[in-house]
């Protein structure tokens, strides 16, 4: 495969996000209006698949103080930070600072179907 770059990987991810790649916790909250909603763990895996780099990992909080969960994003190997899928969350929201966590070796033990079907789109596409 050629050298990809970053915007065609993102054109390629975005074009294939959906209901059936979106985290099961975050489908309730999906929709095509929203379509970035639940896809921040499969998509940082493709996106570091295909450019290498680490995964960053960061608790999210509402402005309750309350937690609504984890978000994914990665740093390329030049070290900026590319987050794809920042814009699922609302106002209410907070992403937390973030920690870099290893890449699973394989595919990921949650979520495994999303990352599969995103993974197949995204290099279908490409």
């Amino acid at each position: 495969m050629a050298t990809l770059t970053l915007a065609e990987v993102e054109r390629a991810i975005r074009a294939s996000w959906s209901a059936q790649t979106c985290d099961p916790v975050d489908l309730p909250d999906w929709s095509v209006e929203n379509p970035a909603r639940g896809q921040c763990g499969v998509t940082a895996l493709v996106l570091c698949d295909l450019l290498g780099g680490d995964l960053l990992l960061a608790e999210v909080l509402r402005t309750d103080g309350s937690r609504q969960g984890v978000h994914y994003w990665n740093r390329l190997p030049d070290g900026s930070d590319v987050d794809l899928t920042l814009e699922q969350f609302t106002p209410q929201e907070i992403v937390q600072p973030s920690v870099v966590v290893p890449r699973p070796v394989r595919r990921p033990r949650r979520c495994a179907e999303q990352y599969d079907l995103l993974r197949e789109r995204v290099l279908a596409s490409l």
